[in-house]
């Protein structure tokens, strides 16, 4: 009987990470592309986005991507328009695009100053937002204090 001289079965091979998203070149749009953030996951591969020229498409995550590259709610995309349909309502993910290569984008003015990233980070809150919640959730008085 032959000695296995592997590593071990599929556990080891889907624990293997990838070294090249830690420098990668930054994708900008092109005709028949645009900028998007997700709004909501659909489920079964799609997703709801907020194109930059103001239209809500429904989004298709295309096979390359799909189960290799996570996207969630807040992601900044970059879509690929159907131009062969009537409607204007559907479009294909080609890449998601890092918190850093966001910002970059900002800065590029490829994206809206005035949009505002959501960067993955849960509990973030504008500074009207603050101010509101921390009188609510904030109020307490000295004896309170002294008993927590």
């Amino acid at each position: 009987m032959p000695k296995n001289k592997g590593k071990g079965g599929k556990n080891i091979k889907r624990g293997k990470k990838e070294a090249d998203d830690d420098k990668r070149e930054i994708i900008f749009k092109e005709d028949g592309q645009e900028y998007a953030i997700v709004l909501r996951m659909c489920g079964n591969g799609r997703c709801e986005a907020k194109c930059i020229d103001g239209i809500t498409r429904m989004c298709h995550i295309r096979g390359k991507m799909h189960k290799k590259v996570w996207i969630s709610a807040g992601d900044v995309i970059l879509v690929g328009l159907r131009m062969d349909m009537d409607n204007d309502t559907k479009a294909d993910i080609i890449h998601k695009y890092t918190p850093d290569e966001a910002r970059f984008l900002k800065s590029c003015d490829e994206l809206p100053r005035d949009l505002r990233l959501n960067e993955g980070v849960a509990g973030v809150f504008d500074v009207e937002d603050d101010v509101e919640c921390g009188q609510d959730y904030f109020e307490f008085g000295d004896d309170e204090i002294d008993r927590l």
